[in-house]
């Protein structure tokens, strides 16, 4: 992955476009909607992302943290993790990640900081409580095991009707997602809400209430195009690239009234013409 340019000033980015990292905007928008639909439909319940790297996503889920809501952030922010397979794709990927640029980002543009576990996401049961959370993003590992193990934990950690979002479900260079999610799916209870181009939105609990509500928010969004599809029995929203709005097309040229717009024979012959000897100089 190539590295993003940004405008940051002393006190952090200037924008959230200006922050680092991997966001699509279909993403931001339904994380935007479904966290808004959870906080008018739904009690309390603790928000959670597992990977945050320098704060893109995690300052959408910080504009819906209510009273009674804890929202924990769980990522090595740049130290040594203990496996080499980890440490390889710590190196690759995620190069000039600290926690200091995360904090600083998030602090731009929210007036505190989440919880901040800095660790391993595997230790995130140590600081949220099992059934207490509404929403968890998991973009960390894109290892199978890993990301196997901290949907694991997504599902010890919600409630039943919570949602849980994985990032990269079906990118090429990221196939241990695809085949974690897939297996949760088939075998571990999961249920398909939505699909976008980058990520996967399910749940353990009951999927139409969401669902309907996503199908809802599309269909007032003409640009936006989705297909109902069905995986394993269930039904799931498909979102689509949004369609591009027709720019209008260029007006023509003004026709050249000067010789460049005049035919070659007919230009030859008015010179020939204008010639002191006249036409009956020529050949």
């Amino acid at each position: 992955m190539q590295a993003m340019n940004a405008r940051v000033t002393a006190s952090g980015p200037v924008r959230r476009a200006d922050v680092e990292g991997w966001f699509p905007a279909d993403d931001r928008v339904l994380f935007t909607e479904l966290l808004g639909w959870q906080s008018r439909t739904q009690p309390p319940g603790n928000l959670v992302e597992l990977g945050a790297y320098l704060g893109k996503s995690a300052i959408v889920i910080g504009d819906h943290v209510r009273d009674g809501e804890s929202f924990t952030v769980c990522d090595l922010f740049g130290m040594e993790p203990d496996a080499s397979d980890v440490r390889s794709e710590v190196t690759e990927q995620y190069g000039g990640l600290t926690r200091e640029r995360f904090e600083q980002n998030y602090l731009a543009f929210h007036d505190s900081l989440p919880v901040v576990v800095q660790a391993a996401t595997s230790e995130i049961g140590k600081h949220v409580a099992a059934g207490s959370c509404r929403f968890v993003h998991v973009d960390a590992s894109h290892l199978y095991r890993h990301v196997a193990g901290d949907l694991v934990d997504a599902r010890r950690l919600l409630r039943p009707d919570g949602l849980v979002v994985v990032d990269d479900f079906r990118a090429e260079h990221t196939p241990g997602v695809a085949a974690a999610v897939w297996e949760a799916v088939l075998g571990a209870g999961l249920r398909p809400v939505v699909l976008s181009r980058q990520k996967f939105y399910g749940t353990w609990g009951d999927p139409e209430p969401a669902r309907s509500f996503v199908e809802d928010l599309l269909r007032d969004r003409p640009r936006w195009r989705f297909v109902e599809d069905e995986i394993a029995g269930q039904r799931v929203v498909v979102v689509r690239r949004p369609i591009r709005r027709k720019t209008a097309a260029p007006a023509p040229a003004p026709v050249d009234k000067t010789e460049r717009g005049v035919p070659r024979r007919l230009a030859r012959a008015a010179r020939r013409m204008l010639r002191p000897e006249g036409p009956a100089g020529g050949r």
